[in-house]
């Protein structure tokens, strides 16, 4: 061991004469900051230089007054490195984030931490274990009882997985695998409400568009899309909270699901949306050399589309967002997003581009073309309009879109002798939409809440559909704290939301599985509603380090989370049954006990 520490001591004084003022002092390269999570948790948080790591073996901590105790600091595990002087040790970089459980702190204003580390830099320089103190303020520590740690400091979930990713990958790396996570989330149900709008933007302009003008369009539309999505997205790193979850109003929909049926109403040939004759006799005077459409209008139509239809949080987009929260590096964060907009508009891009090459020539078919999307813009105005209407006025909404299709379809009108084939084919279609809408109609007036099976309720309680999971409801922290303590069950903690669409989709296709069930029947069920992201709400979602719904965290008994164990986003119920199955085999660390 000495001969050790003289190499150490030896390599330190020599590269330090080579390397000069070029070398950090350890105050620099590893910057220390502290605060107190809650009422027994410590955050502990290193910002490391480029160049420089941390041994993960070599912390320890120290706390005044006397009074206060430590817990066991419960560090994330780090990455595997040779070292010529420790052997294979595990170090950090660029950040790490540790929590340490403390007590007897009631009463105290503040507290003064003391942490001893020690890191190297890759010049050969290692540095000899170096204390730092840091003040603590108690002022906004919370009074909970169940302390967990900072989703910083759990790197098992995929989330965490994709921020550490983004962390060590290159800059072009990261761009290119987040485009690579926007066009697999292009086949998510919150995306495809964007497929319609963009077509619809395409179809209105007619047979007579150029495929370039359609591609120029389509691609203003994405990079509005991909540029909101990378500006909400660092502003939500920042500040912990999602914009687009403070526009899931009544109002904000209301009005985006009225403007929707304006433009389809307009594509029904009922009025056709132009400026008035004074003002566009101006316009037409200063650009009557310019092509049709508004580049910014379309550009604005792609920013409202990513608040509005897009504000459920998935693995990639929740990752990125954990790495701008971690790191502050919101330039970094913010081209990952962009790149992931990118990433869920090509897809779309294709499709506008096709959709133009596929029109028909000016006639009855483009008519019915336009008809066509202008049904497809007031189903997205029912479906982004639903969160906010009760379950039986969206039942009757699709309703009355259907049988009205159908109408246009000649489903209620006989057919003429001699009818072609595509005559016979779309009165079928016609048909099919009415007796769908029928069904919805008169499930709704029976008191059916579900549309995919409206008529359920008639068949009697014995054969209706099984009954939706049995949730708890927690409003706040110290609801959640209370059941959580109390609780001799593995807890599951679901973070819900009205107008989360990948939560619906996991209540219908994952939750309702029999092996899924059979689990969840040995677990105490919690679930918070986080539908009015009301300041309760907020608190709920950064006291774990989520940034919005679908979110499923999991306890041991007696309220202790179990680490590397969450699920963000949509998950299919054969992967989530293996998550269940790992918080049933989990048990309640025993407290130590101290040697006498």
């Amino acid at each position: 061991m000495l001969k050790r520490w003289l190499v150490l001591l030896f390599c330190l004084f020599a590269a330090a004469a080579v390397a000069g003022e070029d070398l950090l002092q350890p105050e620099q390269a590893y910057r220390l900051s502290a605060r107190a999570l809650d009422a027994s948790t410590l955050e502990v948080r290193y910002q490391i230089a480029d160049g420089y790591y941390m041994y993960r073996s070599k912390f320890q901590f120290a706390v005044e007054p006397a009074q206060v105790k430590l817990g066991e600091p419960r560090l994330p595990p780090g990455k595997l490195k040779h070292d010529e002087f420790f052997g294979d040790t595990e170090t950090y970089r660029n950040e790490v984030v540790i929590a340490v459980p403390f007590s007897g702190a009631e009463g105290l204003r503040e507290l003064k931490l003391t942490v001893t580390s020690q890191g190297c830099a890759d010049i050969g320089v290692c540095f000899p274990p170096t204390a730092q103190s840091v003040p603590v303020s108690m002022a906004g520590a919370s009074a909970a009882t169940a302390a967990e740690p900072p989703a910083a400091a759990r790197s098992g979930d995929e989330s965490s997985r994709v921020a550490q990713m983004l962390g060590k990958a290159g800059f072009w790396l990261a761009a290119a695998s987040f485009f690579g996570f926007g066009v697999l989330l292009t086949f998510t149900p919150c995306v495809f409400p964007m497929v319609p709008i963009l077509s619809g933007i395409i179809v209105g302009h007619g047979r007579e568009i150029s495929k370039r003008r359609a591609l120029a369009l389509s691609g203003v539309y994405v990079v509005g899309m991909a540029l909101t999505y990378a500006i909400a997205g660092v502003a939500a790193g920042l500040s912990g909270t999602l914009i687009s979850a403070a526009l899931q109003n009544a109002w904000v929909l209301g009005v985006f699901a009225a403007l929707f049926v304006v433009l389809a109403l307009s594509m029904f040939g009922l009025y056709e949306l132009q400026l008035p004759a004074a003002l566009q006799t101006r316009v037409s005077e200063t650009a009557s050399h310019r092509p049709r459409g508004s580049f910014a209008g379309v550009a604005g139509m792609g920013a409202l589309s990513a608040l509005i239809c897009g504000p459920c949080v998935a693995a990639p987009l929740a990752g990125a967002l954990l790495y701008i929260a971690q790191s502050g590096d919101a330039v970094l964060g913010g081209a990952a997003l962009f790149a992931m907009g990118l990433g869920m508009g090509a897809p779309l891009i294709v499709l506008a581009v096709s959709a133009r090459s596929l029109l028909p020539r000016a006639g009855a078919w483009m008519e019915a073309v336009k008809k066509f999307f202008g049904v497809a813009l007031l189903a997205v105005a029912i479906w982004i309009v639903s969160p906010v209407l009760p379950a039986g006025a969206s039942m009757l909404a699709w309703a009355v879109l259907l049988i009205f299709s159908a109408t246009y379809l000649h489903a209620l009108d006989p057919l003429p002798a001699g009818a072609s084939g595509w005559q016979r084919f779309w009165k079928g279609a016609g048909v099919v939409l009415v007796l769908t809408g029928a069904s919805l109609l008169v499930g709704a007036l029976a008191g059916s809440r579900d549309p995919l099976q409206p008529l359920a309720v008639l068949r009697g309680a014995g054969a209706a559909a099984e009954r939706p999971v049995a949730f708890e409801r927690v409003r706040n922290l110290a609801e959640l704290d209370a059941r959580l303590t109390a609780s001799t069950r593995p807890v599951m903690l679901d973070f819900y939301a009205d107008w989360c669409v990948s939560c619906k989709e996991f209540e219908r296709y994952t939750l309702s599985d029999a092996a899924v069930r059979a689990r969840l029947g040995r677990m105490l069920l919690l679930q918070a509603d986080v539908t009015a992201n009301s300041d309760e709400d907020q608190a709920l979602l950064k006291r774990f380090g989520l940034f919005g719904p679908p979110g499923i965290l999991f306890f041991a008994a007696g309220g202790r989370q179990i680490p590397d164990l969450r699920v963000v986003g949509f998950q299919p119920a054969e992967e989530f049954v293996g998550i269940l199955d790992r918080a049933l085999a989990a048990r309640t660390p025993r407290p130590a006990v101290a040697l006498r």
